[in-house]
Formats: structure tokens, sequence, C-alpha cells
């Protein structure tokens, strides 16, 4: 017998049909619907559902379907400061002004209609909140007059009240809340703070609260905790290096930066008489992080290692990532090896997956190596420390600098735009304040690994597509042909001949950044390039890296910070060590390999939010000891609202309208703001300006052109 609430749903779907767009009031639904047994409560239940669910949406004037009123269900997927998002059940996004929101929050599932559409993305306003999802956010404590208020991080550029305090607080402290009364704006809402992280001008407490927004655990669960220990404990059981290739007398080291500790690959290089021999030796996480095991599992919900400041999250514990499993110097470390010939020319001959014992000789760093490198090449004398401490490999180091010089060629001839990313390095004292911002320069050695590295996951990539087994690639689609357009548009405003093509190919991109890289706007021209192409993400299927131009590719190198190569090391040593047959490998990875593709490009999106996030609010905190000073610096971006600044140290920051000495101002677009029609700031001008507010909590630098500084010397942090 059916359910009295679901034959009141059916009753209520029927009369709301008949109505049409016309609103039927609660009361007459509730008359028409009753039948000869009445039950109010069951009405009320089926009428709470169909909400809910998204079949009906009640107002002012009554009760109709949401089709008939042109609505559709979505969620809150995030919310900005004035906009929001929201997503439809066939995953589309719908752009929010902010003043449509209706005071929506996060994970709440609204109905909602479409508007007009204004940009790349289609624009709605919410009507109705379903239901309400649990509302959590991070702000900073303010006081208006003698009621406490919390400024969102994001959410909304209003203060919200806050009604219940768990926990004392004080002006200016970072901290935790959570939406105890709904009102109809985001300023309406009334908060309970629930924790504290901190002052919010110190960048510590802001990178703690980011952490926590963005859903990323700190510390491991208790069980994954055992599980790591009895790892590091147990070590390299007793005959297991019986069962692998001894390679402990080959000469094998690693090269990395010299804080670095998670320590995941080694390599090794001969010259033949036939080419080359390159060895790529990977921890064997997969040895100790078993399928299923307490730390599979939470290894697969972080999918990767987070790195900020001075700091990281690991993926994981680091009884292993800094233990058991990283490939400290002189001690015996189990590795999962791509073992590769290469022709003279550097092309891959052949190659192998075995699974080894390896003992790295020594902990090579970058910069030293670098050092050496430079010494060779100008013909001094290389340090003696330097000498001592690389002793017997320095042959080795310059067969890897040799290898690595053809290997380059290669990629360019292939195409590959060589795109430079400006990274930071962040200067952290004692007190955990960042002191200073520099440019991180990239040398010989770091190239040689990026080569290296490179081979192997080919190797890796290609063995699985010819087997024919499930395997996590890693992927980069073709450029959106509208993202190309506008940036043949862009580029040839500025004066750059761009070659002539149908479809556009790597090599295309590549030639406008060869032709640019001796001019002014260089980095301008780099980082459009840069945003015209595809994010890079991880896939089931090997449909090739338009970057590098390579048909094979994935990440077989970084184990103990990246979970999809964790996973391919699963996979592989299924197929290269315990000899699986094809068919067993397709029944037991297919799953496998889709779910890991798919959670791992979520946490890798997520790592690199949170990432960013953390590091602006550090760079926010140099610049606060910077204030009114004058910088020179290069416009990297034009807006409608302003100009980002670029200093030579990659810190960059906002030139806002306002400030401007007396306008109008134009934008044309694209990249240049007009004042009477003669453009006056361009994307690639260099620029004085002067630093006028830094907001360690969110992570904002503000800039004003030198000589308009109408806020110079002030404060906002």
């Amino acid at each position: 017998m059916a359910d009295i609430k679901d034959i009141y749903k059916n009753r209520i779907r029927e009369q709301l049909s008949q109505a049409g767009k016309k609103s039927v009031t609660y009361k007459q639904l509730y008359s028409k619907c009753k039948g000869r047994k009445p039950d109010a409560a069951a009405f009320a239940r089926a009428i709470s559902e169909m909400k809910r669910e998204g079949i009906i949406i009640e107002g002012k004037s009554g009760i109709k379907l949401c089709t008939a009123a042109g609505l559709f269900r979505a969620k809150v997927s995030r919310i900005n400061r004035t906009f929001g998002f929201i997503e439809r059940d066939d995953g589309s996004e719908v752009f929010v002004p902010g003043k449509f929101l209706m005071g929506a929050m996060p994970g709440d599932i609204v109905m909602a209609r479409l508007l007009p559409q204004r940009g790349e993305l289609p624009e709605g306003e919410v009507v109705s909140i379903a239901e309400e999802g649990f509302a959590e956010f991070t702000g900073t404590i303010e006081k208006d007059g003698k009621t406490i208020c919390i400024r969102p991080d994001t959410l909304a550029k209003e203060p919200m009240i806050v009604s219940e305090l768990d926990v004392p607080v004080r002006v200016g402290d970072k901290v935790l809340a959570e939406i105890v009364r709904r009102g109809e704006r985001h300023s309406d809402h009334r908060v309970r703070v629930t924790a504290i992280f901190g002052d919010s001008k110190k960048a510590k407490s802001s990178a703690d609260a980011i952490l926590y927004s963005n859903g990323v655990e700190v510390e491991f669960p208790a069980c994954v905790l055992d599980e790591a220990k009895f790892a590091e404990h147990r070590g390299i059981p007793e005959g297991e290096t019986d069962r692998r290739l001894d390679l402990r007398d080959e000469i094998i080291f690693t090269i990395d930066g010299a804080d670095t500790k998670d320590i995941d690959d080694a390599i090794s290089v001969s010259k033949t008489d036939n080419g080359w021999e390159l060895g790529v030796h990977i921890a064997d996480v997969s040895f100790y992080v078993k399928a299923g095991s307490e730390l599979d599992k939470d290894a697969m919900l972080r999918g990767t290692s987070i790195y900020y400041a001075n700091k990281v999250v690991p993926m994981l514990p680091k009884e292993l990532s800094n233990g058991i499993c990283s490939l400290n110097p002189n001690e015996d470390r189990l590795a999962f090896s791509c073992l590769m010939k290469l022709d003279p020319e550097g092309k891959l001959v052949s190659y192998k997956f075995s699974k080894t014992v390896i003992r790295s000789r020594v902990k090579g760093v970058y910069s030293e190596i670098n050092t050496m490198l430079d010494c060779i090449k100008n013909g001094t004398e290389i340090p003696s420390e330097l000498a001592e401490k690389y002793n017997g490999l320095i042959d080795t180091i310059l067969l890897m600098d040799e290898l690595a010089a053809i290997l380059t060629a290669n990629k360019l001839h292939r195409g590959a735009p060589q795109i430079d990313t400006s990274e930071c390095k962040l200067i952290i004292d004692e007190n955990d304040v960042c002191i200073d911002v520099k440019k991180r320069e990239r040398g010989r050695s770091e190239l040689i690994i990026e080569e290296f590295m490179l081979m192997a996951n080919t190797a890796a990539a290609r063995l699985a597509k010819e087997s024919g087994v499930p395997f996590v690639y890693r992927i980069h689609e073709d450029p959106a042909p509208e993202k190309v357009d506008e940036l043949i548009e862009i580029v040839s405003r500025m004066g750059v001949a761009v070659p002539h093509f149908t479809s556009v190919k790597p090599k295309h991109l590549a030639e406008i950044l060869e032709k640019t890289k001796d001019m002014p706007l260089a980095p301008v021209v780099n980082n459009l390039v840069l945003r015209s192409m595809a994010k890079a993400k991880y896939a089931d299927e090997p449909i090739g890296h338009f970057g590098l131009v390579l048909d094979d590719y994935a990440h077989f190198t970084s184990p103990i910070r990246r979970y999809p190569d964790l996973a391919i090391h699963r996979i592989l040593t299924d197929l290269c060590y315990n000899k699986q047959p094809v068919k067993y490998m397709q029944k037991r990875y297919a799953g496998f390999a889709k779910e890991a593709a798919q959670q791992s490009s979520e946490c890798e999106l997520t790592a690199m939010r949170v990432e960013r996030s953390c590091d602006d609010c550090y760079i926010a905190e140099y610049m606060t000891n910077h204030i009114g000073e004058t910088f020179e610096g290069m416009i990297s971006s034009v807006q409608e609202f302003g100009f980002f600044v670029e200093l030579p140290n990659t810190v960059e920051g906002l030139v806002r309208v306002d400030t401007l000495a007396k306008g109008p101002y134009d934008y044309d677009g694209h990249f240049t703001l007009l004042k009477e029609g003669q453009p006056v700031y361009r994307v690639g001008d260099t620029i004085k300006v002067v630093c006028a507010a830094a907001n360690v909590s969110s992570g904002q630098v503000d800039f004003t052109v030198e000589g308009d500084c109408k806020q110079e010397n002030e404060d906002l942090v």
C-alpha cells in the first residue's frame, strides 16, 4: 500500500500541473489534495520533501512547480566576496552575482533561474534555498561599537554579527565560525565562533585557516600512524633484497633542494658504444603502502602533498615520507627502477621496469651541482668542500649534463613551448615570519632531473598503453579555440607577428615565445601563452600531452608525494613483477584507475589553490614592512578595475583605478587603460609604484603609481 505522503506528492504535482504558471496557496492546495482521510502532517512532509527535491517552490504568492517557474535545482559550489557559483545537476556551472545569492552558502541546495548572460559562463540568480548545508567559514574578528562581528575571508564583503562565542576572542583574531541563524543576505546571518587560529596579521594564522577551510587534514588518523610506524620499524624484510635486482654497487645518487626530506627519485647514467643507459630509480612506496590499507585509503583522500612557505603537509606520514621510503644517502632502500637504453641522439630504444635495491652515494643538492657545472664551464676550480662531497661522481654529473642537453634539444625539436613559470622563494625566520621574497632560479641540475623524469614517465605510459592495462595517465588537452583566438588578438595588438595556422599546434605557441624572448614584453607574453593553455590533469585514457608534445605520458616518479604515481606503481608491480595476465589487470584495476585519476585531479586543484593562497599571505606579511616604499615593476595584466604590477622578486600588487590621477579611464577589454582615447597604462609597461597596503589575512598587496598616491603610507593590515 502506498505511503500517504507519496499519495500527497502525486496529488500536489497533479494540481500544480493544472495550475500551470499560477501559484496556489498552501491552504488551497491542501484543500484540493486532502481527500476523504485528511492527514495534515503527511501533507506538510510531502511539501517539504518536494521543495528539497527541487520539484516545487513556495513564495509569497503561493506554491508552483519549479518547471513552470523556469527554475532549476543546483548546489552552491563556491562563493567569493562579490559573487558565487552554483553547479547544476549536469555538472555545468552558473555564475551568480552577490546581490542575487540570497545569503546562500557553499553546500546549500538552491532553486535558481537563468539571467541574460554577460560573461563566459551562464548567469543566474538564487530564488530560494531548498536545503541548507552546514555553513562553516573563516574570518577576522571586528567590533562595531559593542557588537562583535566577523569579516569573512571570502563569502561576503560585509561582516556578520556574532551571537554566540565558544571561545574568548579579541579584535584581529583569525577565527573559525559557523552560522546558527540564517538571514536573506549574508550580512543578516548570525554566527558562532568555534575556534581561534591566531592573530590575523600573522601569515601562519591565515595559512592555518586556509588549510582548514579547504578541508586539508594536517594530522594523520591514529590507525594510519600505526601502520606507518610498523612499516618504519619493519624496514626491509629479511630476504626481500634477494628477490630484487641488486644495484647497490652502481653509481646512483639523488639531486634535490637542500631542505628536501622526502627524497623519492635517484638517477644513474652511463655512456655505451650504442648510446646511453639511463636509470631512474624511484622509492618503492607501493611495497609499504598496500592496496586497501589505512595508509592507502588516507593517501588517496589526500591525493598529494601540499608545499607552502617553509612547510609541507605530507601525503604520507614522516615515518614513510622522510624515513623508510626516502632515498637517503648511504642507506639500503627498496626502489622501482626504470632502466632505459637510448641511442646517441637520445631517442628511447628500449626500457624495462624492475624491482631493485639501491644505495644512494650522496644527497646531491641543486645549487651545489649548478656551482660545479659553472666552474667546469668557466674553467675555474671547484670549491674544495664540493669536490670532496662529490668525489668520484663528477664524471657522472658531466655525463648527465651532456645527455640532458640532448634531451632538451629533442624537446625543442618536437616544438614544445618553453614556458617560464615565475616561482618565488619565501625566506621564513625562526618566528615563522616572512622576511624576504626572492625569485626562484632554475639552473642546469634542475633541468637535468626534469629531462630524466620525463623519460621515465614516458616509458611508463608507453608500457601501459602497449600492454592494454588500465592506467592513470597525465594528460594535457589542446587549448580551447576561444582561448587561442584571444591570445592571437592580444599578441597581435602588441605588434608581435603571429604564425598562420588553422589548428593550433605546440610549435605555434613555441614560435610566439621564441619571437618575444628578448623583448621587454617577454614575461607578459609568457603568461598569456600559459593562460591560453588547458590545465593538465589525470585520466584513465591516454590522449597525450599537448605542452610536452608527447603521445605517452604519466606520473611515475613521485609516489611519496603524489597518489597517481603510487597508483601506477601498484599497477606496474602486478604487470612487470608479478606477471599478472592482462585480463586479470583489466578486471582488478579498471575502476581503480578511473577513481584514482578523478580523485587525484581534484586534490591537485585544491593543493594548488591552497599553496598559492598561503604563499600570498606570507608575501603580504613581508610587504607590511615595506609600506610607503617605491618599487619598479612591470604591468602584468589590466582589468576594468585596475592593473596588476609584478616586481622582479615576483611580488604582485593591484593598482586600483580609483587611486590613479584624475580620470576617467577606459579599459580596452584586452591589455590597456586609456585616458581620452590614448593608451596610458599597458601590459608590459615598466612602472614605478608605491606599496600602499598589504593585507595579510587576504594575501592582497595594493600599489599606487608613484606621484598618484592617494593612500600612500596607509597601512591597511
